[in-house]
C-alpha cells in the first residue's frame, strides 16, 4: 500500500555488485507511495447470502506500530475505556519479523509470514527470481504474492460481503477476488470521510451492508519512526488515533446494528542508535548474493551456492551481528527450512544486536525501529475488543497475532479448516460470551 502503509516505506532496492545509491530514509518523498485515486471501490453482482444476513458485524482496525504500553503511556483514555467494557490483551505477540505487511497479513490470514508468503517488507520469490517490494503499487495488488485465505477472501466465498478502507493486499485480487467495498490506499482522505464510508456502508439495505469492514491507521507509526517512539508527537498521533475510534463507534451507535470491535496493531516500536549504524559487512560479496534492503534483518540470497559456507563462517566472526541459516533460527520465528513454503527467505539472515541497526544507504535512518525479535518487549503489540460478543472487563495475557483470524471467522460464523492455520480459535475463545 503504501508510503506506509503500512511501517516504514522506502525505495526498496536490491545490493548487488552494482547497486547504486537510493533513498531510503523513513517517509520521505517515495514517488510510488501515492496515488491520486480516492474513490470508492465496488465489485459488482455480490450480496449477502440469506444465512450472512442474520450474522454480526465486526469491524478490525489496526494502527500500525501501537505499542502495546502507548495505551497507557499516551493516556488514550477512550480506547481504556472501550477495552474495559470488553477485553483486553496485555499485549499481542508479532509474528516475525515484526515489520507491517508480514504481520498484517498474519493477522488477515491466522499464517505466519513464512506459511503465507509475505516473509518480509521487500524479499525475492526464488522459485521465479522476481522481487516484492511493497513501494511497487502495482506489485501489491498482484494476488500471485499472496497464500492463505484472507479474512475478506473467506468471508466472498461464503456469501458474506467485506468492506476495507485499508489493510495490506485487500486490493490484490487473491485468488481472483477482493473486497466488495474497497479503496485504494492513500492519506488524502480525511478521518471523518472515512468514518462515513463506514457509516454508509453499514447503512445499506441488509443484502448489500458487509458484516466484515477492516480499517487501519498509519498515524503512530509515521511519528514514531521519523521521532522516535519517546517524542511528545507520537502522543500527539496516540491520542488521534484514540479520539478517532471513539467517534467511530459513537457516528455508529445510532445504527443500533450487533456491531464488535477489534482493535489491534501489527507491532511496537523501538529507540535505536541511528548515529553509529552498522553497514552491509564487508565479508559479503555482492557479486555472489543479492540483499533486499532491510535495517533489523538482511536476507542473503545466494547466486551462488557454493559461497554461502565461507560467508556464513566469515560472517560468524562479527560480533556485533547474529547470523543465521534458516535450520538455525530460533524455533519461533518459524524460519526454518521446512517452514519456508514459498522458497522465499533468504540463504543467510543476519540481525544487529539492538539497538544498532543496518544502514545501507548514504543517507542518516530514522530514530524509531521495528522488526527486531517478535519476543522483544519493545516488539509487543496491542489487542483490545468489545461488542456484543465479547466478555466484560476482561485482561488477557499476551498471544501470537495469528489467533486473531478464527475469532473473527467464528464471530461471523464462517467456516474454517483449523487444520491450515496456524492460529486456534481455543486460544481467544474464552473472551467470547459463549
Amino acid at each position: 500500500m503504501l508510503k506506509h502503509f503500512l511501517c516504514i516505506a522506502s525505495f526498496v532496492f536490491l545490493i548487488n555488485a552494482t547497486a547504486q545509491d537510493t533513498t531510503h530514509n523513513s517517509h520521505i518523498n517515495t514517488p510510488l507511495i501515492y496515488t491520486s485515486d480516492t474513490a470508492q471501490q465496488k465489485i459488482s453482482g455480490r450480496k449477502n447470502s440469506a444465512e450472512q444476513i442474520s450474522k454480526p458485524y465486526v469491524i478490525l482496525i489496526s494502527a500500525d506500530g501501537f505499542r502495546a504500553d502507548f495505551t497507557e503511556l499516551y493516556e488514550a483514555k477512550k480506547l481504556a475505556a472501550l477495552s474495559a467494557q470488553g477485553v483486553r490483551g496485555k499485549y499481542m505477540i508479532p509474528s516475525y519479523p515484526s515489520v507491517t505487511f508480514p504481520n498484517h497479513y498474519s493477522i488477515a490470514t491466522g499464517l505466519y509470514p513464512s506459511h503465507h508468503g509475505l516473509v518480509d517488507n521487500s524479499y525475492i520469490d526464488v522459485s521465479t527470481g522476481s522481487f516484492y517490494n511493497m513501494g511497487n503499487k502495482k506489485m501489491v495488488a498482484e494476488g500471485k504474492w499472496y497464500g492463505g485465505n484472507p479474512l475478506w477472501v473467506l468471508a466472498e466465498k461464503q456469501k458474506m460481503i467485506s468492506a476495507s478502507f485499508y489493510w495490506v493486499a485487500s486490493e490484490a485480487d487473491i485468488q481472483g477476488i477482493r473486497p466488495t467495498y474497497y479503496y485504494i490506499y492513500n492519506e488524502k482522505i480525511d478521518i471523518a470521510t472515512r468514518i462515513k464510508a463506514v457509516k454508509d456502508w453499514l447503512s445499506l439495505p441488509e443484502a448489500d451492508r458487509p458484516h466484515l469492514i477492516t480499517f487501519y491507521f498509519p498515524d503512530v507509526d509515521h511519528d514514531a519512526h521519523n521521532f522516535g517512539p519517546d517524542d511528545l508527537r507520537v502522543k500527539k498521533s496516540v491520542q488521534f488515533v484514540d479520539s478517532s475510534i471513539n467517534a467511530l463507534q459513537e457516528s455508529l451507535a445510532s445504527l443500533h446494528l450487533p456491531i464488535n470491535y477489534i482493535f489491534v496493531s501489527d507491532h511496537g516500536m523501538a529507540k535505536v542508535d541511528n548515529e553509529n549504524t552498522k553497514p552491509l559487512p564487508s565479508s559479503i560479496d555482492t557479486a555472489y548474493f543479492t540483499i533486499p534492503w532491510g535495517d533489523t534483518q538482511l536476507h542473503l540470497y545466494a547466486k551462488d551456492k557454493t559461497k554461502i559456507e565461507s560467508t556464513y563462517n566469515a560472517l560468524k566472526k562479527d560480533t556485533s551481528i547474529t547470523v543465521y541459516k534458516l535450520d538455525e533460527t530460533p524455533a519461533y520465528w518459524h524460519h526454518k527450512t521446512t517452514d519456508d513454503r514459498y522458497n522465499r527467505l533468504g540463504d543467510i539472515i543476519i540481525t544487529p544486536h539492538f539497538p544498532k541497526v543496518f544502514n545501507l544507504s548514504p543517507r542518516k535512518t530514522s530514530l524509531g525501529k521495528h522488526g527486531f525479535d517478535n519476543h522483544m518487549t519493545e516488539m509487543r503489540a496491542s489487542f483490545m475488543a468489545w461488542g456484543p460478543a465479547f466478555k466484560k472487563g476482561l485482561t488477557i495475557d499476551g498471544f501470537e497475532n495469528v489467533n486473531v483470524y478464527p475469532l473473527v471467522a467464528h464471530i461471523l460464523g464462517l467456516t474454517i479448516d483449523e487444520k491450515n492455520i496456524d492460529g486456534k480459535l481455543e486460544v481467544l475463545k474464552p473472551i467470547l460470551k459463549k
